[in-house]
């Protein structure tokens, strides 16, 4: 076993200097730990006997699966179990495949749970886990794998024959969220404990618009699957500063979570460190005692400064578009209205609005004002219903037509709601809920500073000039 910690520090060395690509970097050891943290603490008391099964689906030279194991199993740690616990992963880089195998094999882990290939797809992993810890490529494209799956194209989603990936299809440019579908398609759902998932993801998983990122939103919320998401500081990787987060994810919630979601901000300087000396883009740390507290925060469960919880609705919302007449100008210079039989009665009933302007319920009673007979692709000749331009989202518990005849009507005259074009979806607008004022500074203290620049120039230039 020392000899696999060696074997480890090795790598960790070699992985500082040579991941390069923002979606493919070694997670730093005190990510794992943090990770580790909020995964298996939660439920210490339920995991100090039996057998365990630990899934990484991106495990890289496997350092999250030994990490784990090292956390649940220390004589001296947090949970002292005496459990089986079994540990499998999967990876598409040869030689970090070839790099975890023998570090499986040196520390007297199984290496035949540790599989080669895509996992999105040529899964080779036909378990259900218990625990699954990852940190997936994010920002990268999975076109190949699209292709390998045959993915289609269906109007504005995506479908292909894996049930892993019914609820959702993301864009070929980003398949972060793919791997988190495959954790979940490996939950457990017939044992007390179900399954605990921790999953690193950028911030574009918590509000692309993206349809299938938004499908898959709405499925982890819904079904009630979300427990928390810890904003991390940024550069805490080796080679990329974007912000990251990870997702903590059970199908099995405490009864006082249930509906509810937890958001924890670790962005501040109170939960980590300046390196002495950065590594690449790795200019912060989190010591034991930033875990701790960030660790402290998370079983707590109560809302301060840095944690907010949160109703799985306060995150929903209901995306409508508002039509209304396209403008006169509009239509007379279009060459297929000019066609239509009624024209000349549809103009006149349009500049009636223009002179006395009326909301409308819906398209049909806008129809019924203009008093002509119209099939379904003459009346879109006549309304604007840019998707573009004339979206509405409304927060989930404030009622539609309230929300327009206060934020809408007055603004938009001779509109209604297209209601058969509402659909739900969810986004995790972080800032949304951690925001601080900053006063903008008084206009005397601005004027001060001015003056004194001026002054500092004035003087230089006197200097040049003798």
């Amino acid at each position: 076993l020392g000899m696999g910690y060696v074997f480890e520090e090795l790598i960790r060395k070699f992985n500082e200097e040579n991941n390069e690509e923002a979606g493919e970097h070694f997670t730093p050891r005190e990510i794992i730990e943090l990770m580790t943290h909020l995964v298996f603490l939660p439920v210490k008391e339920q995991i100090k006997q039996g057998t365990w099964l630990i899934y990484d689906n991106a495990c890289g030279s496997g350092g999250m699966l030994t990490e784990s194991k090292e956390f649940i199993t220390d004589p001296e740690g947090l949970i002292q179990s005496k459990a089986n616990i079994y540990l499998y992963g999967q990876e598409i880089n040869p030689e970090t495949y070839a790099i975890c195998k023998a570090d499986m094999l040196i520390k007297g882990e199984d290496p035949d749970h540790i599989k080669f290939g895509s996992t999105l797809s040529n899964d080779q992993q036909n378990l259900q886990f218990d625990f699954m810890l990852s940190n997936p490529p994010y920002g990268k494209s999975w076109e190949n794998d699209q292709k390998i799956l045959g993915v289609e194209k269906k109007g504005s989603n995506s479908t292909c024959n894996d049930s892993r990936f019914s609820v959702g299809i993301t864009s070929k440019s980003d398949g972060q969220m793919m791997f988190l579908l495959n954790t979940l398609s490996k939950m457990k759902t017939d044992t007390p404990l179900g399954s605990r998932i921790a999953s690193v993801h950028n911030g574009s998983s918590l509000f692309n618009s993206d349809s299938g990122m938004v499908a898959i939103r709405k499925h982890i919320i819904e079904n009630d699957y979300l427990e928390a998401i810890v904003a991390l500081p940024t550069n805490m990787f080796y080679n990329t500063g974007i912000p990251t987060f990870i997702w903590i994810i059970t199908n099995k919630k405490s009864e006082h979570k249930k509906g509810k979601v937890q958001l924890i901000n670790t962005t501040n300087e109170e939960y980590f460190s300046k390196m002495k000396k950065s590594l690449g883009s790795k200019q912060n740390e989190m010591t034991k005692e930033h875990i701790e507290k960030i660790t402290k925060l998370f079983l707590e469960n109560a809302s301060n400064k840095d944690c907010k919880i949160l109703d799985n609705e306060d995150f929903g919302y209901t995306k409508i578009i508002i039509e209304k007449p396209k403008s006169i100008e509009a239509l007379k210079d279009d060459e297929k209205f000019a066609k239509l039989k009624d024209k000349d009665k549809i103009l006149e009933k349009l500049e009636q609005l223009e002179k006395n302007p009326q909301n409308f319920k819906d398209r049909k009673e806008f129809i019924k004002f203009l008093g002509v007979k119209l099939k379904k692709s003459e009346e879109n000749l006549i309304i604007d219903s840019d998707k573009t331009n004339n979206t509405e989202k409304i927060p989930l518990k404030t009622d539609i037509q309230n929300y327009y005849d206060t934020e809408v009507k007055p603004y938009v005259k001779n509109s209604w709601i297209a209601w058969d074009s509402a659909s739900v979806g969810y986004e995790i607008l972080f800032n949304k809920y951690f925001y601080t004022y900053t006063p903008p500074r008084k206009l005397e203290e601005i004027n001060n500073e001015l003056e004194k620049l001026e002054k500092e120039v004035q003087d230089l230039l006197r200097e040049i000039v003798q």
